[in-house]
C-alpha cells in the first residue's frame, strides 16, 4: 500500500494512505530489512501489514521509493554530518517577520542557498507588514529575483492569505523560518484543523519561543497540495553544500564561468565575473546580481546571528 510519511516520532511513522474519501491515516514502523535506512517528512513508501489504519493497528514500511527532492542542513558549517530535513517538497518557504523579532538577512540567505542546493523554488513570506514598511526589506532581494508574498495581521483577518495560498497551490512546500516569526499562525490560517502551537516573542531577548517540536506534514483544503511545517530554526548549517551549483541559478552570470581561473570561489580578484559583467554581457542588473551571488556564496562561511 502506497503512502506519504506525514510525522516522524521515536521510531514511528504516521503516513497517509488512500485517495479522496478512502484516505487514512495509518501508524507504522520501519521493516527491519530496511536496516539503517532514513525515512523522513514526505517520503513516498510502501506499507504492509494492517493499514487498515484503527486504533491500535501498525503497518511496517518496507520500502521508501526515491527523492525527488531532499532539504538537508547540518549542524554547523564545520560538521560532516548531514541530516535530512523533509524528502519529496517542491519549494522552500521562507518566512520572516518584519518586526518583533528583527529579520534576519543571513539566516534567509542561507535558506536560499540550501533551496537551490536542493533543486527546490524558493519563496520569501514576510509576516507583520502591519508593524513596518517592507519596501526596504525588499529592495535587498529584489536582484534574485525571489518570490514574495507580504502577509499583514488585521482586526478581521490576515491580509495576503489568498495570494499565498495561490503561492501553495497544487506544491508540497516546506516553511521554514526562526521562532516568532508566526508560521505556525499562518499554518493554522491555512490549514484550519492543524492546530499548530503559537507562541509569543520574550521582550527582553526578542527571540521566539520554539512552539513546534517536529515536521509535520499537513493536506491543503480541496487536496490542493501540502504544506510541511517546521520547527523553529536558530541557525542552518550549509557544510554539505557544493558551493558550485549555487551559481547554476544564476543563468546570465553562469556563461561568464568560462573565464574564470581553475579552482575559483567566483569571489576573488582573479573571477571572470568581473570581466562578464563589464562588458555588458550579463544586462542591466549584472552587477546588482553579482553582488547577490557572493552575498549567498559567503553566506555559507557567515555566522546566522
Amino acid at each position: 500500500m502506497p503512502g506519504r510519511v506525514t510525522t516522524v516520532d521515536r521510531g514511528r511513522y504516521t503516513t497517509l494512505v488512500g485517495e479522496g474519501t478512502e484516505r487514512r491515516v495509518v501508524l507504522a514502523m520501519r521493516a527491519r530489512e530496511l536496516g539503517r535506512k532514513g525515512i523522513v517528512v514526505g517520503d513516498a513508501v510502501h506499507l504492509v501489514g494492517d493499514t487498515s489504519g484503527t486504533e491500535g493497528s501498525l503497518a511496517r514500511i518496507v520500502r521508501v521509493s526515491p527523492r525527488v527532492t531532499v532539504l538537508r542542513r547540518t549542524a554547523d558549517d564545520t560538521d560532516p554530518v548531514e541530516r535530512v530535513l523533509v524528502a519529496n517538497a517542491d519549494q522552500l518557504v521562507v518566512v520572516s517577520a518584519l518586526a518583533n523579532p528583527e529579520p534576519r538577512p543571513r539566516l534567509i540567505d542561507r535558506c536560499l542557498v540550501a533551496a537551490y542546493d536542493a533543486g527546490m523554488d524558493p519563496l520569501l513570506v514576510l509576516t507583520k507588514a502591519d508593524l513596518t514598511d517592507p519596501a526596504p526589506f525588499l529592495e535587498q532581494y529584489a536582484p534574485l529575483d525571489v518570490r514574495h508574498v507580504v502577509t499583514a495581521r488585521r482586526e478581521h483577518g490576515t491580509d495576503g492569505l489568498d495570494e499565498l495560498r495561490a503561492a501553495l497551490s497544487g506544491q508540497v512546500s516546506v516553511l521554514v523560518g526562526h521562532s516568532g516569526v508566526g508560521k505556525s499562525t499562518l499554518v493554522n490560517a491555512l490549514v484550519p484543523d492543524a492546530l499548530r502551537a503559537t507562541g509569543v516573542v520574550n521582550v527582553v531577548t526578542g527571540r521566539g519561543r520554539h512552539t513546534s517540536s517536529s515536521a509535520v506534514a499537513l493536506a491543503l483544503p480541496d487536496d490542493d497540495g501540502w504544506v510541511i511545517d517546521t520547527p523553529g530554526v536558530r541557525s542552518f548549517g550549509l557544510a554539505h553544500v557544493d558551493l558550485t551549483r549555487i551559481v547554476q541559478h544564476f543563468s546570465d552570470l553562469e556563461p561568464g564561468t568560462a573565464g574564470c581561473p581553475r579552482g575559483c570561489t567566483h569571489d576573488e580578484e582573479e573571477c571572470g565575473l568581473d570581466a562578464w559583467v563589464a562588458s555588458g554581457a550579463a544586462g542591466p542588473a549584472g552587477p546588482a546580481r553579482l553582488d547577490s551571488l557572493r552575498r549567498l556564496l559567503r553566506a555559507r562561511s557567515a555566522p546566522t546571528e
